[in-house]
């Protein structure tokens, strides 16, 4: 579904992503690990358009999306949710996902009728099904961390995508919604037919939902392969998971 060939992009004289290169198979669960400062954002950035890179190519579907617009890959099928968390603080959860919605069905410059008659009936069931049914009235400013990170991934489906990158989708979470979020995830994954990428310093929750898992280290690609096979890899044992 996604590969990414010998990316490449630079800041001044950083060298932020080194020939980096990503396989996602259709269906698959994948990880993107290492350092801080490794890369991770940055190539994530780069697949979604929010960056443009230096030299190499993003395919999605066999298709070469590299250079295209954030909105353009949204539309072919990538949906997005960030590190620090993005959403609209001062509208309400219901109108937060109802937007992404709309945008999806091209209903966003529709004028003769009020937006709130709009999608109602789609809104709520992406809502019940990330478990926000009930906090639909509510502002999202007050919401909890957590809440907003669940929100987020609500108005990344909004927009229907085929694959969905998750950027650290349990930082700053408790224990207690660390856990749920990651079920959430496996739930969507499996109801909805996604493919997920995503990137996490949790190894606990990397090993134990991902079917491949690619490791980057200053800007490069170390290895990619299965849990396995990168649980082993001396280089990733060295540079990131402490071994001897």
């Amino acid at each position: 579904m996604l590969e990414v060939q010998g990316v490449v992009k630079s800041f001044d004289d950083f060298l932020a992503v080194n020939e980096a290169s990503l396989r996602v198979q259709k269906g698959e669960i994948v990880a993107v690990i290492g350092p801080n400062g490794a890369g991770k954002t940055t190539l994530f950035n780069l697949i979604t358009g929010i960056l443009q890179r230096d030299r190499g190519q993003v395919l999605f579907k066999g298709e070469d999306i590299s250079g295209l617009p954030p909105f353009e890959i949204c539309k072919r099928g990538i949906g997005r949710s960030f590190q620090i968390v993005n959403v609209f603080p001062r509208l309400t959860v219901f109108e937060n996902v109802q937007v992404a919605v709309l945008s999806h069905q091209k209903k966003s410059n529709v004028l003769l009728r009020p937006a709130r008659n709009l999608a109602v009936a789609e809104t709520r069931s992406l809502l019940e099904s990330v478990g926000l049914a009930d906090k639909e009235r509510n502002i999202v400013g007050s919401l909890s961390h957590g809440d907003q990170k669940i929100l987020e991934i609500a108005i990344a489906l909004g927009n229907e995508p085929e694959l969905l990158i998750l950027d650290e989708p349990t930082a700053g979470m408790s224990p207690e919604e660390t856990f749920a979020t990651i079920e959430l995830i496996k739930k969507l994954a499996r109801m909805r037919g996604l493919t997920i990428l995503f990137c996490e310093h949790d190894m606990d929750i990397v090993f134990s939902i991902s079917r491949s898992i690619m490791v980057m280290h200053q800007g490069q690609t170390l290895i990619q392969g299965t849990p396995e096979e990168v649980r082993n890899h001396p280089e990733v044992q060295s540079a990131y998971l402490g071994g001897e």
